[in-house]
Formats: C-alpha cells, sequence, structure tokens
C-alpha cells in the first residue's frame, strides 16, 4: 500500500474509533446537541424579541439561524483541541506511537469525526428552527452548498484548535484559551445584530471576522435575506462565499502542517 493510501486507511480507523467512543459515552452526544437547541430557544424567545425590533419588516428567526448555525460550528471545534489534550494527557497517544500507524493519522482521524459531530449539530438545529419558524426559502442544492461552507470553515477551525490541543498541558486549558479568542469572533460579527449597530472599530472588525462571511454565506444560501434589510457595502460581505472559502483554505494551509509538526515534538518528548 502506498503511504497516501496507509495514511487514510489509518486515518478511517482513528475515525472510527472516535465515533465509537461517542457511541459508548452517549453523554457527550447529548450535550453537544442540547447546547444549539439551547441558544435557538434562548435568542429566539428571550433576545428576540429585543434584537428583532431593530429591523422592522426582517424576520429576525431566519436572520438568526445562519449566526446560530456559525456560532454552533465554531464553539463546536474546541471539542477537537480538548480530545487531543485528554488523549496526551491519559497516554492514549503513546499507546498509538507503539502501532505501525502514519503519526498524521491521528490529526486526521480527530478531525473527521468532528465533522460528524458537527453534522449532527447542524441536524438538530435545523430541526430546531423548523419548529420556531425558521424556513428554508432556497433550492436544495443552494441549502446544501450553505451547510458545506459551514462544515468546511468549521473543518479548518478545528485544525487551529487540534495546535491549541497539543501545545497545552490540560485538556481544561484548552476550553479556558480557546474561549478567550472564540467569544470575541462569534459575538463581534454579524451573527446576532447587524454590524452597522456597533461602533466604529468594532464594525470594522465585524466587515471583516470570517464568522460574519460564513454566515451571510448561510443567510444567502438559505434563502434567509431581505432586501429591505441588505448586507453592508464591504468586500468580505458582498461576496461571502468566497471569502469564507479563502480563509478556510488559507488556515488549512497554516495549520495542517503546523500542527503534524507540533504533534512529532510533542509525541517525541
Amino acid at each position: 500500500m502506498s503511504t497516501l493510501g496507509h495514511t487514510v486507511g489509518d486515518a478511517v480507523t482513528v475515525t472510527r474509533r472516535n465515533l465509537i467512543k461517542i457511541k459508548r459515552v452517549p453523554d457527550l452526544l447529548v450535550f453537544t446537541t442540547l447546547s444549539p437547541i439551547m441558544f435557538v430557544l434562548l435568542f429566539a424567545y428571550v433576545f428576540g424579541g429585543a434584537i428583532g425590533s431593530q429591523n422592522t419588516g426582517v424576520d429576525y428567526k431566519e436572520f438568526l439561524i445562519a449566526g446560530i448555525f456559525a456560532q454552533t460550528v465554531v464553539f463546536g471545534s474546541t471539542f477537537t483541541g480538548f480530545s487531543l489534550a485528554e488523549d496526551l494527557q491519559k497516554g492514549v497517544i503513546d499507546r498509538f506511537r507503539t502501532l505501525p500507524m502514519a503519526p498524521s493519522a491521528m490529526l486526521f482521524g480527530r478531525t473527521l469525526s468532528d465533522v460528524v459531530n458537527n453534522v449532527i449539530s447542524l441536524v438538530v438545529m435545523g430541526l430546531t428552527g423548523l419548529l420556531v419558524g425558521w424556513r428554508i426559502r432556497s433550492n436544495p442544492l443552494d441549502a446544501l452548498a450553505g451547510a458545506l461552507v459551514l462544515l468546511f470553515f468549521a473543518y479548518a477551525i478545528s485544525w487551529i484548535m487540534a495546535y491549541v490541543g497539543l501545545i497545552v498541558r490540560t485538556p481544561e486549558v484548552v476550553n479556558n484559551a480557546s474561549f478567550i479568542v472564540i467569544f470575541p469572533l462569534t459575538f463581534i460579527a454579524n451573527t446576532f445584530v447587524s454590524p452597522e449597530s456597533l461602533p466604529t472599530v468594532l464594525r470594522v472588525f465585524a466587515y471583516w471576522n470570517p464568522v460574519s462571511s460564513v454566515t451571510q454565506s448561510a443567510r444567502e444560501l438559505f434563502g434567509n435575506t431581505n432586501p429591505a434589510f441588505p448586507p453592508p457595502q464591504v468586500w468580505p460581505l458582498q461576496h461571502p462565499v468566497l471569502y469564507s472559502l479563502l480563509w478556510s483554505v488559507a488556515v488549512l494551509v497554516v495549520f495542517v502542517p503546523l500542527s503534524i509538526r507540533q504533534y512529532q515534538r510533542t509525541t517525541s518528548r
């Protein structure tokens, strides 16, 4: 078998191992799916009335759901870093090192299994959104493209979290360190309110924030835009799909080799 085929086979094996772990510890899946439901209900019914009233003529639930999608897949990426740090702490990776497997397979397997987690989260959020009144107003192909943009961006962010998981000492540090970055990224964006309502410095940040472009991509591809409420006249939000894909590719180009090199350093100590 070629080196590439060997790596792919090992990565698939690690992916299956991670998915079996979810099956045997269903609590992980339950809490992974409860959080998105909570966010949809919280923002739709608790904050939705106050925030939505700022935009007359705009259905806030349709504005909201794409933002919740983007926020959830970014939050879900922290699971990659947490799991890697936990495997390092428990010696699982030391056990893998004794096996004749490709070193990068552990990272590819971890990130691929987290794509499955994100698919489950998107399905749960979509069903919850439909129950609260959200509707997909585009065709099935566009809706599928919207989901793929979200998943591709989440996969790229998973590689950043994989790098973080390999450089920290404990899994708890991953959560604390990652949320310092993730909260500003997801809230200083167009996820819940229009960037136009933010102060100047935050508004400019929100315009160029990739979470804003991913959210805008999902809104457009799900058919949840409103002519009475057009996106700001800035390049990232006028070309959200292209900007999101460029960001995702750039993150992968930087963090895939960086994470693999850090994995080799960490496991050689």
